[in-house]
């Protein structure tokens, strides 16, 4: 699964940001915050073999419950794939992240 979300994480890093939202909030959430925070758990994530502390499980739980949020107020076609992905990459790291503590690994 981790090369699967590497794989997925490589597309991300590669699309352009929906310039749109550089300054302009959604909703209440920030794009450019909802994605560094994102980014920054998978990032940790793949770094780590898998393995994400407890704080960052949470905060990655938060953010993927507001790119849900994010994407029912939002009609802009590239937001919406930029936002979709965002939101795929959380939701298998959260995934992983359950799967590896049931196995009873970090």
């Amino acid at each position: 699964m981790t090369h699967e979300i590497r794989d997925l994480w490589e597309a991300h890093v590669a699309a352009p940001f929906p310039g749109r939202f550089r300054d302009e909030e959604v909703d209440g959430i920030d794009l450019v915050m909802l994605d560094a925070d994102i980014a920054g758990c998978v990032s940790t994530f793949l770094s780590r073999d898998g393995a994400l502390d407890a704080g960052r499980f949470r905060s990655l739980r938060l953010r993927a419950a507001e790119a849900v949020r994010f994407l029912s107020a939002v009609d802009d076609p590239q937001g919406l794939r930029y936002v979709a992905r965002l939101l795929e990459l959380a939701r298998r790291v959260l995934r992983e992240c359950d799967a590896r503590r049931d196995a009873g690994g970090p």
